[in-house]
């Protein structure tokens, strides 16, 4: 059972043609949002694995943006499509009728063709990505950048699972309402465990920092903390603006959470490295 909700994150994060028997249950799909760390994993493995091979072949202007392509391509851009919805969906200017604008913005949301603010969220997230991945590369240990580049997915794909927890979907239908009516504390103290785990072994096999473990563990519970309540904050912005979350909006808070991880990285490298 386990490893099916495993295989119902891959399918659902990545772009890993997998084949999953038999039928699948809404509280089966529910459930694999414990394992979405597993999903960041994979991803990680690759921005890190990719980072570190290349960085011995290109400028580090050029790896970063490698990186952000097998990132991208890994996940189907799924992630950023949330993105360019979401933003178009909160650019629907207020009428005064707070019911009918969160209606409008629904509707902008499902629209399947990007408008122009979307577009604008789409360069602005690729490129502070661009610029705060490459800072990574400068002047610091090439383990601390494969290490952060290893952690980012982990973190933004967890960070969907206490927005479900503490949220409510803005639709009644969609995959989105069959995570965000459906994950439980058991399914985020499992996620989160695994978060954990993720970051401590990545933690000791790289050595990202030279001022020791106690550092490195002091950083994750500012990251943490900071993504925990960037997730609650995120909640209850979406609550007020859409009536409650959706698959996209749910993909915008991923995305927005790397570069708030990257920001941390880049703040704490230029202390302790």
């Amino acid at each position: 059972m386990t490893m099916k909700r495993i295989l119902i994150a891959f399918q659902f994060l990545t772009i890993i043609p997998l084949e999953i028997k038999g039928d699948v249950a809404e509280e089966e799909i529910s459930q694999s949002a414990a394992f979405f760390p597993v999903a960041g994993v994979f991803q990680g493995l690759l921005a890190a694995g990719s980072a570190l091979i290349l960085i011995n072949i290109f400028p580090s202007e050029i790896v970063s943006g490698l990186v952000i392509l097998i990132l991208t391509v890994s996940n189907g851009g799924f992630h950023l499509d949330g993105l360019a919805d979401t933003f178009d969906a909160l650019a629907v200017k207020s009428s005064g009728d707070g019911a009918a604008d969160k209606e409008k913005r629904l509707l902008v949301m499902k629209d399947s063709s990007s408008g122009a603010i979307g577009v604008v969220a789409i360069v602005l997230a690729i490129l502070l990505k661009f610029l705060f991945i490459n800072s990574l590369f400068s002047g610091h240990s090439v383990l601390a950048a494969g290490f952060f580049l290893f952690v980012m997915p982990v973190f933004s794909k967890w960070v969907m699972v206490p927005a479900m927890y503490h949220g409510v979907s803005a639709r009644k239908d969609g995959l989105g309402r069959i995570f965000l009516d459906n994950v439980n504390l058991n399914t985020l103290f499992i996620s989160t465990v695994s978060l954990i785990l993720f970051y401590l072994a990545a933690a000791l096999l790289l050595q990202p920092g030279s001022a020791g473990i106690g550092s490195i563990v002091q950083l994750f519970f500012v990251l943490f903390a900071l993504l925990y309540i960037y997730s609650y904050a995120s909640v209850k912005f979406f609550l007020r603006k859409f009536g409650g979350l959706t698959g996209d909006s749910l993909g915008a808070t991923s995305e927005i959470s790397e570069i708030l991880l990257l920001m941390v990285a880049s703040v704490w490298l230029q202390h302790y490295i």
